[in-house]
């Protein structure tokens, strides 16, 4: 039996699509359930320069300045193996990754 792929959608902010060469939005394929863990292995795979840039090498845990959205949500507080709304599995709307601001 086939494992099901999906084209997933991503936008990046600025400075990763400095790094990765790339313009507003990338799609990638994800292989088996799309979560943000799965997008995430498939973006770094396709993109490798972003390793360690979205999450942490060690524990693979967002950054803290890093926020995720989909479909008008913030999931960057969802557990990682989290089903991704079928909107952005099906390709309709993708993942924003945000790179969040702090100060006062």
């Amino acid at each position: 039996m086939e494992t099901a792929t999906a084209t997933v959608r991503v936008v990046l902010p600025h400075h990763l699509r400095k790094l990765a060469h790339v313009d507003r939005e990338v799609a990638v394929e994800v292989r088996g359930a799309v979560t943000v863990a799965a997008v995430l292995d498939a973006l770094e795979d396709s993109y490798p320069m972003l390793c360690g840039t979205i999450r942490d090498h060690g524990t693979r845990q967002r950054r803290p300045f890093v926020r995720f959205f989909a479909c008008e949500e913030d999931l960057s507080h969802e557990p990682p193996d989290a089903l991704l709304p079928e909107k952005v599995a099906s390709g309709v709307e993708p993942l924003l990754v945000v790179g969040a601001m702090a100060g006062g």
